[in-house]
């Protein structure tokens, strides 16, 4: 029998994380045998209370905060180590469908040539951007996620239907640009061929620098959209924050520089040094620290 292997990451918000871990123990589980890794990546927080409540979890804890892609790695390591034929990255802040892996399962198994694949994923009722723009009998409904889109003239990645109601209008099957990090099933053989994600990010843009080399790999990275599941966007960091504007200028670099196309490379390039003159405080020293080579937590400071 196959094995999914599901890791989260633990930062903050442990009711968000318990939530997670709830929708998790209601997952069926047809045709594959079903693991999880919690990796505790937040030292200064004990987590005793979850491992009590879910004992057959694995528990991993680091020693240091070691960001999206060092936190997951760890993770995803062991379960690779355990001998996974899938591992499922999933945020802590998310709640899931009890067939979500089912149709991911299916899907995977059937097409051979996908590596990675990406439920649905909608807002959590109530925490959508516009949270005004909708109806009460919305909520719940609104998009996040049904694909990604990677706009490589002006190296930009963007939702394809974010804020969108569904009505049916993303119901296919479909190869997408890049699959998001809060959900993305990999199949054991995307790890064997180009291993596990880029710690120079730590985080923002790590899951469009793994989707981008799986692709380049051979892999298809497919979109689900019977499977899903809810995302309460944004609880680990301030949309437009200090954090943000460090790791996105930086990582943006980072990420154009080596996979666009000449021209755009040269005006990201320039768009990297008008930050120095115009940018904000945390966007000069993401730029600065790209130039000297200065990645993974780098010199930001919450």
């Amino acid at each position: 029998m196959k094995k999914i292997t599901i890791v989260t990451v633990h930062y903050k918000s442990k009711d968000l994380t318990l939530q997670c871990l709830q929708s998790i123990n209601k997952l069926k589980s047809k045709g594959f045998e079903l693991e999880t890794i919690v990796v505790n990546n937040n030292p200064q927080e004990k987590i005793n209370d979850l491992k009590k409540k879910f004992p057959k979890f694995i528990f991993l804890e680091t020693k240091e905060n070691l960001g999206f892609a060092g936190g997951y790695n760890l993770g995803m390591k062991k379960a690779f180590d355990d001998k996974a034929d899938y591992i499922f990255i999933i945020n802590n802040d998310t709640i899931l469908d009890e067939n979500l892996l089912v149709h991911l399962f299916k899907v995977a198994e059937k097409r051979k040539k996908a590596g990675l694949l990406s439920p649905k994923i909608y807002f959590a009722p109530g925490h959508e951007f516009h949270r005004d723009r909708y109806q009460e009998s919305e909520r719940g409904k609104v998009l996040w996620f049904v694909g990604g889109i990677v706009d490589w003239q002006n190296v930009l990645t963007q939702h394809r239907g974010v804020d969108e109601v569904d009505q049916g209008q993303y119901d296919q099957i479909e190869e997408t640009d890049y699959i998001s990090g809060c959900a993305m099933l990999i199949k054991r053989k995307v790890i064997e061929k180009i291993g596990f994600l880029d710690k120079k990010y730590f985080a923002y843009y790590e899951d469009s620098d793994y989707s981008v080399r799986a692709k380049k790999a051979g892999f298809q990275l497919l979109f689900v959209p019977q499977a899903k599941m809810w995302h309460f966007n944004a609880s680990s960091s301030e949309v437009g924050g200090s954090l943000h504007d460090y790791y996105l200028t930086r990582n943006r670099l980072l990420f154009g520089l080596r996979y666009a196309p000449l021209r755009a490379k040269l005006a990201l390039f320039k768009w990297g040094l008008s930050r120095l003159l115009i940018g904000r405080p945390w966007q000069k020293i993401g730029f600065r620290d790209f130039l000297i080579n200065r990645f993974g937590k780098g010199s930001y400071e919450a």
